[in-house]
């Protein structure tokens, strides 16, 4: 039965339109982007230039005579005339690997009409000088094939930078003098083990213990983008292996998310204890995840692409990344005997 509209009144007038609010879009705040940027690369180049000072000396990268501060992140040492452009080989192919990795995920997020950020860099006095960048993603996903690209997208660009750059820098790795003293060791992941067996290492036999091979400071930035690849293809809670594992299976997420926390937790007993700060984290984000259209699903295509994604783990994941940093059971052993 149709409406009747009261006399003398028009259809406008009846049918008072409804106020529709539209939020505002966040201007892209490009100062700092670029600021932080900058400060990302200073750090760097303070890092990379002790590496590289102490490589062309045959000490150990992270080497330092210092026992403060200092010795983790030389800022007064860099800052001395003709030290601090020592550091480009290392700052310049870390902030390549970060930006592929991060503009692999913004550039699938335009091509998906996902509303994301330009990548934030973040700088950090370490030994590395960064803790990475991310993007912000302002926008809901559309679909399961957009989650998975988006999150595949950038693990692939990075991992594909990070080879590019052990291949070239590897070779220029030289072996350390007998009874060099070294405090901080990194760790050896599979990729970097069949890079030794296959590439030519300058007047290196493949058989070296890898202890006692000095990295070239880029060398060491793919380690660092390798070590950044498998921590974010994890595959749980809000990490890209987490958003893999949601757009291949939405019930599955929260399941995968648990075995990778309980597989978490004897690598952080027997060799890293680093792996239960991740635990952690992964317990935290994986309690919700943001809901994404179930249909359509992930084609035959995408699962190729998942088991490479597996396979990217396997070659950089590293079960004890940094020596000297020890796992729970040799903590709680120094602990003990400290008492």
């Amino acid at each position: 039965m149709p409406e009747i509209i009261p006399p003398g009144s028009s259809a406008t007038e009846y049918y008072r339109p409804v106020p529709v609010y539209v939020a505002e879009r966040p201007k892209p705040r490009y100062w700092l982007h670029g600021l932080l940027l900058l400060g990302t690369i200073f750090t760097t180049l303070v890092v990379g230039a002790r590496m590289e000072y102490n490589f062309t000396h045959n000490l150990p990268a992270f080497y330092s005579s210092d026992e403060d501060l200092s010795a983790i992140f030389p800022l007064r040492w860099a800052l001395q005339p003709g030290h601090l452009v020592l550091g480009i080989p290392f700052c310049s192919t870390l902030i390549l690997f970060f930006l592929a990795h991060e503009m692999g995920h913004y550039l699938c997020c335009r091509y998906y009409g996902v509303r994301a950020t330009l990548p934030f860099f973040i700088p950090f006095p370490s030994f590395f000088g960064t803790m990475g960048a991310v993007i912000l993603i302002r926008s809901p996903m559309r679909s399961r094939t957009a989650l998975f690209d988006i999150g595949i997208a950038g693990p692939i660009a990075g991992f594909v930078v990070a080879t590019f750059v052990l291949v070239i820098a590897l070779p220029f790795s030289k072996l350390l003098p007998p009874g060099t003293p070294s405090d901080f060791l990194l760790g050896q992941p599979l990729i970097f083990r069949l890079a030794q067996s296959v590439l030519p290492i300058a007047h290196i036999p493949g058989t070296v213990a890898w202890q006692q091979i000095n990295l070239h400071p880029a060398a060491i930035a793919a380690w660092v983008g390798m070590f950044a690849t498998a921590l974010n293809l994890l595959p749980g809670g809000q990490l890209d292996g987490g958003h893999i594992v949601f757009a291949i299976s939405p019930r599955a997420h929260k399941y995968v998310s648990r075995l990778t926390i309980l597989a978490l937790l004897p690598l952080a007993f027997y060799f890293w204890a680093g792996w239960l700060v991740w635990a952690v984290l992964l317990r935290l984000t994986s309690m919700r995840h943001p809901t994404v259209a179930e249909h359509p699903g992930i084609t035959g295509r995408r699962r190729w692409l998942a088991v490479f994604a597996i396979l990217m783990l396997a070659l950089t994941l590293c079960p004890a990344p940094f020596g000297p940093l020890g796992s729970v059971r040799e903590l709680f052993q120094q602990w003990r005997s400290g008492q």
